[in-house]
């Protein structure tokens, strides 16, 4: 059995490709037609099921599932049981960590974006009294 510490370290490293790509699949310019196509069939379509499975490629934390599940698949990755219940444990720590992160970095992007909002106004006010 693998430590405990290791496999935490292990968590923490994993849900960092995980945030990666489900942030940059739903949030990113690099894929903002795919989405767009996928938001307009979530909203347009007649269909239940394809409403549904078009939504999850417009919902970061939807989509972590899936890449969770996928880097389970390729690492083996488990979590303080082995087995299937390792696997379990591990695919929605996987979730909830990745989750955080995305969380984490959207909280920076927003604080950057206010603290350039905030320089370009003093940067005008600075401007207007030198022409005053």
């Amino acid at each position: 059995m693998v430590p405990l510490a290791l496999q935490f370290a292990s968590l923490l490293l994993l849900a960092i490709p995980v945030a990666c790509i489900s942030w940059t699949v739903t949030h990113e310019e690099v894929f903002r037609e795919p989405r767009q196509y996928c938001q307009r069939q979530c909203g347009e379509s007649q269909s239940f099921f394809r409403r549904k499975f078009f939504y999850l490629f417009t919902c970061e934390y939807c989509f972590s599932h899936y890449i969770a599940a996928g880097i389970l698949i390729i690492t083996r990755y488990k979590l303080v049981f082995p087995g299937w219940r390792g696997y379990l444990i591990a695919f929605f720590s996987l979730v909830w960590t990745a989750n955080q992160y995305m969380s984490i970095y959207n909280r920076l992007r927003l604080d950057i974006k206010h603290e350039q909002v905030e320089i370009k106004a003093d940067e005008k006010d600075v401007e207007e009294r030198r022409a005053a």
